[in-house]
This record gives structure tokens, C-alpha cells and sequence, in this order.
């Protein structure tokens, strides 16, 4: 096979197949129809002589040859990524796009006000927010920055620290008894699982959501008491806290990017915008606002 005779479409076609394991996800991701997908797939392979994948019921699977066409397209992807960011670190002007990834937790109870002040100040940038509880792949373009708490940040990423996350257990005032709120296991909060577990609190948990912001809308609707990031259940009249922030859940809070993009100004001057603005909220971040 002669990878240089591909088109470049081609290769993205056998990429997406060989990643998602079946046309419908690969047509998901490349926004196009199933129905032509497969007869893009078919082409190639008519064109080139040769089958790239396995069809069956559980999917699709590579063939050798389709193996080697993919691996050829992720290092083609790689490379055009890659010029692609390295260009756009060469941008010198306050204009442009920034998208930012964040979790709906820090959207809602935090940063809002925080971006909407920055894109007052600079009204030729356009913010684009990307609002998931998932990381991202900033060297993929997905984000030009993350705002994550994170233990442990990918090492590939550069940034900041800009806070500590301290959480407590929330409750209504009005609300009695020892029912509790948790997480759902599929929002993979292993500290908090812990926790709980450690202080007996799931067998009192009769109410288990995937998100936090799910899990404070519960807490306010009575079902019981949960643990909630400080700034999010501090600023709210309903809840109160019960007890001390909980030193074994406090999480860093970062501020990332990738380092192709760190020197790009528009860049820049959303990092340093952000950054300013939660050194003034170290309080609301720490649990340190009430009383």
C-alpha cells in the first residue's frame, strides 16, 4: 500500500472507524450519516484492493491493513495538530477565539461572573465554554484552557495553582433526620466514596446523583445532607454546614493550557485575567466566608 496516494479525508474515514469500533460511533464523531460512511469506507477499500476492517455483529474490527492505515493517520493527525497549534502560538493580538473547559460545578457557583468580566474588558476576544466533568485533550484543540480541580494535573500541560477547593457537609436547616445524598458511581468521585464509606455514611444514602450540581439541587430540596464544594454551599441562604471543611477532600484548583499556546496574547491574558480574579476569592474557595 502506498500511504502517500491517500487523501487525507480517507485517512480520517478509517481513523474514526478504527477508534469508535463501529460506523454509527464513527459517524457520530465525524457529523456525518452512517449511510455514508459506509460508502465512503467501501470506496476505499475498492480503491485501494484490499479489506480495512472485519464487519460483525459487536462491530468493526481492523485488519491488519487497516491497523497500519490508522497508525498513519494519527501520526498525519499529530503532525497537522501540532503546526496548528505552533502557528497559532505566534498570534500577538487581543482578538480571537478562547475556549475554555470547566466543570458545571465552578461555572455555576464561581467563575461565571469571572468570564463575563473578562469578556467586557475584552470585547474583540470571543469565549467559547466548554462545560463537562470530563478532562478535555487540550493537544488535540478540543480547549485552549482547562479550569479543573485536579491532585494531579496531566504533566504535559503547563499552568497554575490558583486555589484550594474546600468542601463541607450541607444540609436545609429546616431539613431533619441523617438521610444522605451521594454520588453516582459514574461520577467517579473516589475521594468522596471514600469518605463516605469511611464515615458510615452509605448506609444512610438513599439518593445517589452524577453530578454536583445534582447532588446540591437534592440537598436543597430536603432529600438529606451531602458533601458540597464551600463556595458553592456557603453562597447558598438555604444550606447550612455542618461542621469543619473536610481536609482529606480539599483539591487544587488549576488553571492549564498547552504549552504551544502559552505565549499566544489573547491566551495569556485570559490566564492572567482568571488568575487575578480568584486570588480574590481565596475565602470562597477555602470555606471561609461564613460567620
Amino acid at each position: 500500500m502506498n500511504e502517500q496516494a491517500m487523501q487525507w479525508d480517507d485517512l480520517r474515514v478509517i481513523l474514526a472507524i478504527a477508534s469508535a469500533g463501529s460506523l454509527a460511533g464513527a459517524a457520530r464523531y465525524m457529523g456525518t450519516s452512517h449511510a455514508t460512511l459506509f460508502r465512503r469506507l467501501n470506496g476505499i477499500e475498492a480503491r485501494l484492493g484490499v479489506r480495512l476492517f472485519e464487519r460483525s455483529r459487536t462491530g468493526y474490527a481492523a485488519t491488519a491493513a487497516g491497523e497500519e492505515l490508522a497508525a498513519a493517520a494519527r501520526r498525519v493527525e499529530a503532525e497537522v495538530l501540532g503546526a496548528e497549534r505552533r502557528v497559532v502560538g505566534r498570534d500577538l493580538r487581543l482578538s480571537g477565539v478562547v475556549r475554555v473547559t470547566t466543570t458545571d460545578t465552578l461555572l455555576m457557583g464561581l467563575v461565571s461572573p469571572v468570564f463575563a468580566a473578562f469578556q467586557r474588558a475584552q470585547p474583540d476576544i470571543t469565549l467559547e465554554v466548554a462545560v463537562s466533568n470530563q478532562l478535555f485533550n487540550l493537544s488535540q484543540r478540543d480547549a485552549d484552557v482547562a479550569l479543573r480541580p485536579s491532585r494531579s494535573p496531566p504533566e504535559h500541560l503547563v499552568g497554575r495553582r490558583v486555589g484550594c477547593i474546600a468542601q463541607a457537609v450541607y444540609a436545609r436547616a429546616d431539613a431533619g433526620g441523617d438521610a444522605w445524598v451521594g454520588p453516582d458511581r459514574h461520577l467517579g468521585y473516589a475521594a468522596l466514596d471514600a469518605w463516605m464509606a469511611d464515615n458510615g455514611a452509605n448506609e444512610r444514602c438513599r439518593y445517589r446523583v452524577d453530578t454536583l450540581m445534582g447532588m446540591h439541587a437534592a440537598v436543597r430540596d430536603g432529600l438529606g445532607r451531602t458533601v458540597l464544594p464551600c463556595y458553592l454551599g456557603d453562597d447558598d441562604s438555604l444550606l447550612t454546614r455542618l461542621g469543619e471543611p473536610i481536609p482529606e477532600l480539599a483539591t487544587d484548583l488549576w488553571l492549564l493550557t498547552h504549552p504551544d499556546l502559552r505565549r499566544v496574547a489573547r491566551i495569556r491574558a485570559f490566564l492572567a485575567f482568571v488568575a487575578e480574579a480568584l486570588a480574590g476569592r481565596g475565602r470562597q474557595l477555602t470555606g471561609g466566608n461564613t460567620g
